[in-house]
């Protein structure tokens, strides 16, 4: 199950060949597929030498295999970890029994549900990005950008071959839609609200890599921890993918700060107009557009209590963040989890049962692993002599679902009239103003070794190569 045959139409280490067919089936899906990424993948990359990864197999020796490839070229497959005859459920009210290897009846809608779910993700941010690699700030950067896409890509499949092989026409009709949609559209859209948002700059796109693919490893790893065996499988693989995209988010953004910070010593200023006037990004709308990215992904997380989370743990089909490291029973059952709620004008925190609190026990972990990542930027900041320091904003600002959807909550946790939170609006969130300057900043830059004025350039290369290699050709 390890090595991937790359002789096969559609590369896999799932035995395709044995199954015709789903074989079939999935082949027929595939020119869809290419249609799609044809009309909505990165905008101009087709003719481009890309210096790309692929998988040649799960394990650790191959997993990252480096070589130019041709955009519409990459070889997308389907790729599962391999898998343990002895596993056990471990968690919910089925714990201690074996993995299911077939979908259960009775979950069948649930399961469903969950990986139509994660895989309209996936195709939703390659839509958001399309544009970006006509305005990289570096050929490095292009390299990663058309990296996270083509993942993306190879993470729809990892759902699609999952709706095929257990869900029968159901699962063809659902994967022949997470085509249909489209990211922002009226009348079709992405199912999450996150997925729908633009991406018009990089100093978004690196916020998104940051912030939201950071969702994609929490709801992963909670879907690694399932009792139906393809999907734990299969989303554990996919992890290892989704490390890269933070990657490129939490440097990203880090190399943009150091630039900032480099110009405010050369200038002895923090002044925003000057700096401004210098062309890098100035921290406070750095500050802003934190506080969006942040506030729009734990949303992702879904409403503070949730029945269908309940269901989802109990049945053993999604668990919590690193389940096998917890210390409890790990079925729940009369535990209770705090949680904040509105009270006269304030947030109060109140006991509920941690089964319908789950979504909000995935959120906090997040929050933690987030603020973490915060606190390394501030470093750069610190290492500079630079005062100013970035935060998360409160978990209930700028809230579209859950208790705190329509409640005007201040970045420091203070409930505010409708007046107020118009008064600092523009303090808090980016503006027009300021997404139209950060716009005014991008422009592609083509020659090797070379980065825009508003990023430094990062630490080291793509696998051990150096800062100015060809990592896209132009041809």
């Amino acid at each position: 199950m390890a090595s991937i045959n790359y002789s096969e139409k559609i590369p896999n280490n799932v035995n395709l060949s044995d199954d015709r067919t789903l074989q079939r089936a999935l082949e027929q899906w595939q020119p869809n597929f290419l249609s799609w990424w044809g009309d909505m993948g990165p905008e101009g990359s087709h003719g481009f030498d890309v210096y790309l990864r692929t998988a040649v197999s799960v394990d650790p020796s191959g997993w990252a295999h480096f070589d130019h490839v041709k955009m519409p070229d990459y070889r997308w497959g389907i790729f599962l970890t391999p898998g343990d005859a002895d596993r056990k459920i471990h968690f919910g009210e089925h714990k201690g029994e074996a993995a299911w290897q077939d979908v259960p009846g009775e979950h069948r809608a649930n399961l469903r549900r969950i990986i139509v779910t994660q895989g309209d993700t996936e195709p939703a941010s390659v839509e958001q990005q399309r544009h970006l690699g006509l305005t990289a700030p570096s050929m490095y950067d292009l390299r990663n950008l058309f990296q996270v896409n083509v993942e993306e890509g190879r993470h729809l499949w990892a759902m699609v071959y999952l709706l095929h092989r257990y869900f029968g026409r159901d699962g063809r009709e659902e994967a022949e839609a997470l085509l249909g949609r489209r990211s922002g559209d009226e009348d079709n859209p992405r199912i999450l609200g996150a997925f729908n948002e633009k991406t018009p700059d990089w100093l978004a796109f690196y916020m998104f890599t940051y912030f939201t693919d950071r969702d994609g490893k929490f709801q992963l790893s909670a879907l690694a921890e399932s009792g139906f065996d393809p999907l734990a499988r299969t989303t554990k693989f996919m992890l290892t993918e989704e490390a890269h995209h933070m990657f490129v988010g939490e440097s990203g953004v880090s190399r943009v700060i150091a630039r900032t910070a480099q110009v405010m010593n050369e200038l002895k200023t923090d002044d925003v107009a000057k700096l401004r006037a210098a062309g890098v990004i100035d921290l406070p709308t750095i500050q802003r557009y934190v506080n969006f990215h942040y506030s729009v992904t734990i949303d992702l997380f879904g409403a503070d209590q949730s029945s269908n989370a309940a269901i989802f743990y109990s049945s053993g089909l999604k668990g919590r963040y690193e389940e096998g490291k917890r210390d409890d029973d790990h079925q729940l059952n009369g535990q209770m989890y705090r949680l904040l709620d509105v009270d006269n004008g304030r947030l109060v925190e109140r006991e509920v049962p941690m089964l319908n609190a789950m979504n909000e026990v995935l959120r906090d972990d997040y929050i933690k692993d987030s603020v973490a990542g915060v606190n390394r930027w501030n470093k750069v900041l610190e290492k500079a002599g630079i005062d100013f320091r970035l935060t998360v904003p409160h978990k209930a600002f700028n809230r579209q679902i859950g208790t705190f959807a329509g409640v005007r909550v201040s970045p420091d946790g203070r409930v505010v009239s409708e007046a107020e939170w118009a008064a600092h609006e523009r303090e808090w969130l980016p503006s027009a103003e300021d997404r139209a300057y950060v716009a005014s900043l991008m422009g592609r830059v083509t020659e090797p070794g070379k980065f825009a004025n508003w990023i430094a350039p990062p630490p080291l290369g793509i696998n051990r190569q150096p800062i100015d290699f060809e990592y896209v050709r132009f041809n």
